[in-house]
């Protein structure tokens, strides 16, 4: 149960990090709205998850997630370039990710 809280947390940080993105400096309400939101969510779902994982394994996770999450995000729906080398780094992340919850699981 605490992986998917930590999933979920890293899911909600890719929210909030394109809602902060969409907020244009807390001028517009409704991304700014979206992203307190999804911050405070995302952080509370963490919080949960760290009753049962260890800190250091719970944070890269979900800071992994979010910026794997954040820059494919970028890369589909904002235009931001796409190249190998970026694809690669996002796949080394989430392989970063899964490695650190299989050593975790043992």
């Amino acid at each position: 149960m605490a992986w998917i809280l930590l999933i979920s947390a890293g899911i909600l940080e890719t929210c909030f990090a394109v809602a902060l993105n969409a907020s244009e400096g807390f001028t517009k309400p409704i991304p700014t709205v979206i992203f307190a939101v999804c911050a405070i969510a995302s952080f509370a779902l963490l919080n949960l998850a760290l009753r049962d994982l260890p800190v250091g394994t719970a944070y890269a996770v979900w800071t992994g997630i979010g910026a794997a999450g954040t820059a494919t995000v970028g890369m589909i729906a904002l235009d931001e370039p796409t190249d190998v080398l970026r694809i690669g780094a996002i796949v080394l992340i989430i392989t970063g990710a899964i490695g650190l919850q299989a050593v975790e699981s043992h």
